[in-house]
């Protein structure tokens, strides 16, 4: 089963920062690691599902022409939103996922920290969605922690395993450390050019 709305609502209620997004330097440096796996410098359009209170949306918004980020509980919309009200190329909107999804397509879509709260059935949804949603080579990122918590649906590591079983997307770059996994995929059956490619360095 995933997990019940109500959860994140709670969780809000008591901390404008729940899960230290904000102040912990295992959160910064998990940003930066996300950021830089990414394949392409620029990208025209994005979506960040899940974005709670913004952290990981401001750095985001550095590499993309347009940014769509979606957070279910109205606290952290609110939160976000106010952050990034100086970002004209970035809209944060209220949404909740897989039952929700943009009517868009994205060349970006990233997937932080959100996998492990989706049963069976939901996750599958939601993979579809992500997957369906990007463009012809487009770059799926996921990035989730990896040791056991009590209020997920699943692990981590069983949320990366689902990623990478499902069809249309092929593997591009892979992060593995004991607190998380960091997975970058691009939309097509085979592995697109890499960065050094791009560039005609190899």
């Amino acid at each position: 089963m995933s997990v019940d709305g109500g959860y994140f609502d709670a969780m809000y209620s008591g901390s404008a920062d729940p899960w230290g997004f904000a102040t912990r330097w295992y959160e910064r440096r998990k940003r930066a690691l996300t950021v830089a796996s990414l394949p392409r410098e620029r990208y025209g359009r994005a979506f960040e599902p899940g974005c709670s209170t913004g952290a990981l949306t401001r750095e985001l918004a550095a590499r993309c022409d347009a940014l769509l980020a979606w957070e279910r509980v109205a606290a952290a919309a609110g939160r976000a939103e106010r952050a990034l009200a100086g970002t004209a190329h970035v809209r944060v909107r209220r949404g909740s996922v897989p039952w929700e999804w943009p009517e868009a397509s994205f060349d970006l879509v990233v997937l932080s920290e959100l996998l492990y709260y989706f049963g069976d059935a939901d996750l599958r949804r939601l993979l579809d969605r992500a997957a369906g949603s990007l463009l012809p080579g487009g770059d799926l990122v996921a990035v989730h922690w990896r040791h056991p918590a009590p209020d997920h649906a699943r692990s981590g590591d069983d949320a990366h395993r689902a990623l990478a079983a499902h069809g249309g997307i092929a593997p591009t770059a892979s992060h593995v450390e004991a607190d998380f996994l960091l997975d970058v995929y691009t939309a097509g059956p085979d592995p697109a050019p890499s960065p050094a490619q791009r560039e005609g360095l190899a």
